[in-house]
């Protein structure tokens, strides 16, 4: 075990036993060990030469152990130091090696992905390798999974991997979106909402990217997804510098109410305002639509609306984005 520091297996054996016993005559040495004469003299002048024992000079060819950790522990941290530079000097070669085969082989920075089965493959093992973070730009009508499938988000969520997720306002129009949007924030994803997207795409750790190149999937279409796997890249950076652009417009979502129910949310809680109303201005600031709404609620579109109106004439508020801004000034969000 001690091999690392430059100790032998059979003089770790004789030292341990010069530990046991205080000390130890090189003649009760060979005897517990089976050594030879000549072989015990020359593994106690090994130690002795590495610092680890030393002539008693009570009785010839006797000798005790030193201090382990006078001797050893200095030992290891040097080798511990030498290790860390080892590391970093490694990084720095995997780094230019990674840099110079990029440049001698573009095709190294992209690769295409076709398929739908292949495409939530790389989905997964994008999110299984992600470390810090993954940022996502969700669209509406899902190409390769469903909204709800993706189960490796939570996983990644329970090791610490921040999820920042930026869904358009057409996405909450999708089959239970809204549940499983609260599903993600109550488990800790952070959601914003906006307008539109420009692109789908996915970013682990701001290195490695997939963004879908040609549309496909489901809704009757024939065509099957393609995608672009970018590894490491002034096109990644692109990507990362855009999905911050988007990500500090948007419009946060929080959830609240019960474990059973629960709606999205922009902003704070306690709004002046009956807890339908509630839900549905914070449904509405989000982006969501009236009929999306309508359907999370279980009321009808006609309802919704009535109850938007009667909130504009509460802000004294003539469209609805002066409502959301009057609702905001007054502290309903």
């Amino acid at each position: 075990m001690l091999e690392s520091v430059g100790v032998t297996a059979v003089e770790e054996d004789v030292y341990r036993l010069l530990i046991a016993t205080a000390t130890a005559s090189a003649e009760e040495i060979a005897s517990c060990t089976g050594l030879s004469p000549g072989q015990t003299e020359g593994v106690l002048a090994a130690l002795a030469a590495k610092g680890l024992a030393s002539p008693t000079g009570h009785r010839p060819h006797e000798f005790s152990a030193c201090p382990p950790d006078v001797i050893l522990l200095p030992r290891i941290q040097r080798r511990a130091d030498a290790l860390d530079q080892a590391r970093t000097a490694l990084n720095d070669l995997v780094e230019s090696y990674a840099s110079s085969r990029r440049r001698q082989n573009p095709g190294a920075l992209v690769e295409v992905i076709t398929g739908a089965e292949t495409l939530r493959q790389h989905l997964r093992q994008l999110q299984e390798g992600a470390r810090h973070e993954m940022q996502w730009f969700c669209k509406a009508q899902y190409v390769a999974m469903p909204s709800g499938s993706n189960r490796e988000e939570f996983d990644a969520l329970s090791r610490g991997v921040r999820y920042r997720v930026l869904y358009e306002r057409a996405f909450f129009d999708d089959e239970d979106a809204i549940d499983n949007v609260i599903d993600g924030v109550r488990a800790g994803e952070m959601a914003r909402s906006v307008p539109h997207l420009p692109l789908r795409m996915a970013v682990a750790d701001r290195t490695v990217a997939i963004c879908p190149l040609v549309p496909g999937g489901p809704n009757g279409s024939t065509t099957q997804p393609t995608a672009a796997l970018l590894r490491d890249s002034s096109l990644v950076e692109g990507l990362t510098s855009l999905f911050d652009h988007y990500w500090e417009n948007a419009v946060p979502l929080a959830v609240s109410g019960s474990a059973s129910g629960g709606h999205i949310e922009p902003g704070a809680e306690g709004a002046p305002l009956r807890d339908t109303d509630c839900k549905v201005l914070s449904l509405l600031v989000a982006g969501v639509s009236d009929k999306a709404i309508a359907t999370q609620m279980g009321l009808s579109r006609r309802t919704v609306q009535r109850r938007i109106q009667h909130m504009m004439a509460l802000a004294d508020a003539t469209t609805r984005m002066q409502l959301a801004w009057c609702a905001a000034r007054r502290g309903w969000l």
